[in-house]
């Protein structure tokens, strides 16, 4: 077993009736995988589930060498108790809140019941294990090892406007942006003729470049008409399953997502919408992630901490310099992630302009009217709560620095959103 769950999970974990425990180290020595399973007696869902996978746990999957470790979100050790004698495998303790809340902010829990599943080296093989187990309780696909871009898309058949019918192959070699939509979806219909102006100026411009259109469509009839509309191509409306795959693949909770790959097949960004949205001439195509950006378009900022330079109240001759020497201290550790291959702890925003998404983090922050000089805040929302620079420190490379380095360790307090 690695280190890597032990430094997940504690020392100890609860094993079996009240108050026995055993090592972390000799329980999941050996396991193929671990289960980290978010629950709660209270949730009607989990009790729903619960039982589910207790069957499949103990008919099929332990003895394919699984364990699985209930992470509690239950109100108090009573309840705790209570539910966890109906459950076969392995709990971590509930006065470990502390351990609780990392893991959850860790694997972007946002709701219960949630069965994320893990290698025996620590490593995330799939979020989304509740629908594993649903869908296969034998585990006859265990580990549930998710298949890749190229493996979900081997079978599949695309076709242009003129009935041409192509395979995943044909679009190597340029940028493909994949465009989850359907006709029913009012936003869809509003970004749409949006996606298809910066599309033809794109193309325009001489630059290769395709869409894709992955149809959320009810119908065959609802398919043609809306992709009538666009002049792209498109996945076969028939390939319901290559859709649902593609959907799992990239994470899309809500449509329209737009999606950019770059010429070899590889994810650029799965938040292309928001960069359409604020380069409509395809300026920055293909709409490589940037280290810093606006405020308004606040991709990921429900998922992860995120830095923001509040500069709507700063005189516009003066928000370059601001910017400047923000970029100066944040961008050197987002690109060193990037090139580690890493998950970013943090993203970084800037706020030149006050209204929309501006004005309601300063609400939710309790940042008070926009003043003359920068501020610094840490929007947290998984935390449900924000951290803030004090007032009285000039916002500045060193202070930028120092503020990441006592949030890494913990030593600032939070403020919870109003």
């Amino acid at each position: 077993m690695s280190k890597e769950l032990t430094d997940l999970l504690g020392d100890t974990l609860c094993k079996g009736e009240k108050g026995a425990t055993v090592k972390t180290a000799e329980a999941l020595d050996g396991k193929k995988a671990i289960g980290l399973y978010f629950s709660a007696h209270w949730c009607p869902p989990c009790r729903g589930f619960t039982p589910k996978l207790a069957d499949s746990y103990e008919k099929h999957l332990s003895k394919l060498g699984f364990e699985i470790v209930f992470v509690s979100s239950d109100n108090d050790s009573k309840a705790f108790d209570e539910y966890f004698a109906e459950q076969p495998w392995l709990a971590l303790p509930y006065e470990a809140r502390d351990l609780k809340k990392k893991l959850s902010k860790k694997y972007k829990v946002s709701g219960i019941p949630s069965f994320v599943i893990l290698g025996p080296d620590g490593k995330t093989i799939t979020t989304n294990g509740r629908e594993c187990v649903t869908k296969d309780p034998q585990g006859t696909k265990f580990p549930w090892v998710p298949p890749t871009l190229d493996e979900i898309v081997a079978g599949a058949t695309f076709t242009d406007k003129s009935g041409k019918e192509l395979a995943w192959s044909d679009y190597r070699g340029k940028p493909i942006g994949l465009y989850f939509s359907a006709h029913w979806c009012g936003p869809c219909r509003g970004f749409t003729p949006e996606l298809v102006k910066t599309y033809e100026t794109v193309k325009g411009d001489g630059k290769d470049f395709e869409i894709v259109f992955v149809s959320s469509d009810q119908d065959q009839k609802a398919f043609d008409e809306y992709w009538g509309e666009m002049p792209w191509h498109a996945l076969k409306y028939e390939q319901r399953d290559i859709k649902d795959s593609l959907s799992e693949h990239f994470g899309v909770q809500g449509i329209p997502t737009f999606v950019m790959l770059d010429a070899q097949g590889n994810t650029i960004t799965t938040g292309a919408r928001g960069a359409v949205g604020n380069d409509p001439k395809g300026a920055d195509f293909p709409w490589e992630p940037k280290a810093v950006n606006d405020l308004q378009s606040p991709d990921g900022i429900n998922d992860t901490p995120s830095l923001c330079l509040m500069l709507d109240g700063v005189a516009e001759a003066e928000q370059a310099a601001a910017v400047s020497t923000f970029e100066s201290a944040v961008v050197p550790m987002y690109e060193a992630v990037k090139a580690a291959g890493g998950e970013q702890p943090y993203l970084f925003f800037v706020a030149k302009n006050g209204g929309g998404v501006v004005d309601r983090v300063r609400q939710l922050c309790k940042l008070g009217d926009a003043p003359s000089k920068p501020q610094l805040v840490m929007v947290d929302v998984p935390e449900e709560g924000s951290f803030s620079l004090p007032s009285d420190v000039a916002v500045d490379a060193a202070s930028i620095k120092t503020f990441l380095d006592d949030h890494k360790a913990e030593k600032l307090t939070i403020s919870p959103f109003r």
